[in-house]
């Protein structure tokens, strides 16, 4: 199997372009946050961006001017406070407002399962009594071909352009493994064109191989692997460090003030130069504080007659 090792400039320079679907999936914590900077960087334009849970990493990216759709369930700063570049920019309307596409956390979940699946949709009963389909023309009923009179909300399928996911460890040939909340990962990879992986340390084939029932996602639908550590910072890899809450906190008081916000995105993410200098800008012990006491599962006998 072919090495698949990219440094985070080049697979983003690689397989992420201006208009592209870009899914940036992480549920609470393995959010690509290193990616979603990279693509500031970078200045890439015209996105959609397909996110479960859109919380502070879209709102730098809305308010460096990536992103002009968002397809979503939920958004805000993780029941912090709002995300005011995205609320400025929906309300902006007509002047390079943002357009919105909402779904269910279930339902989004659904269209990339049916693009994982290569249906072209998937039944959502939940949807019935919904506001949401007053809002969403996405969301039609189909007639059941089993019983009569019988009709059911589906949502389309959803086949990104590029899926960036975070882990925390991978071989070299992209297979992946992960523990803790794993959200949509699995799901938005196989459904995806392309797919990034950023992990927090490249492992030998050994060790994925010793657990392979930990192994989320294979390296045939993975096209770039690269190593990032604390890539997913301020949310947490579990196992690895916590979420960095003073920075939620902080979040709200920066997205207020536009000049702020701006001044934010320049010296944190374009004068930093990539993930290395915004590590080296944080400082040397700074993710001492975030260092969890470590909690170790218990061995699994793989036994077999060779």
């Amino acid at each position: 199997m072919a090495e698949k090792m990219f440094s985070l400039q080049n697979a983003i320079g690689t397989f992420v372009s201006d208009g592209d679907v870009v899914a940036l999936e992480g549920f609470t914590h393995l959010i690509p946050f290193a990616a979603g900077h990279e693509i500031i960087r970078q200045r890439v334009k015209g996105l959609t961006l397909v996110r479960m849970t859109p919380d502070i990493i879209a709102d730098q990216m809305v308010a460096a001017g990536c992103v002009d759709t968002m397809v979503f369930a939920f958004t805000g700063n993780s029941s912090v406070g709002s995300l005011y570049a995205v609320r400025r920019a929906i309300e902006s309307n007509g002047t390079g407002g943002l357009k919105l596409e909402e779904y269910s956390h279930y339902g989004l979940l659904a269209r990339y399962q049916a693009g994982a699946a290569g249906i072209p949709f998937m039944p959502v009963r939940s949807y019935a009594g919904s506001d949401l389909v007053g809002i969403n023309p996405q969301l039609r009923k189909v007639a059941s071909p089993y019983e009569e009179d019988v009709e059911t909300y589906v949502v389309p399928a959803l086949n990104p352009d590029v899926a960036i996911i975070h882990a925390q460890r991978a071989d070299r040939h992209g297979n992946v493994q992960s523990w803790g909340i794993l959200g949509p990962q699995q799901e938005v990879a196989f459904a995806s064109k392309r797919t990034i992986l950023l992990v927090e340390e490249i492992v030998d084939d050994d060790i994925i191989r010793s657990d392979p029932n930990r192994t989320l996602i294979p390296g045939f639908v993975v096209d770039a692997v690269v190593e990032c550590k604390y890539g997913a910072h301020p949310s947490f890899a579990q196992g690895y460090y916590d979420r960095d809450n003073d920075f939620y906190r902080s979040w709200s008081a920066i997205s207020k003030d536009p000049q702020r916000l701006q001044a934010w995105i320049q010296e944190w993410i374009h004068e930093t130069g990539g993930h290395e200098g915004y590590l080296t800008k944080l400082g040397e012990d700074f993710f001492h504080r975030l260092t969890p006491t470590p909690h170790l599962s218990s061995p699994v006998n793989y036994g077999s007659v060779l």
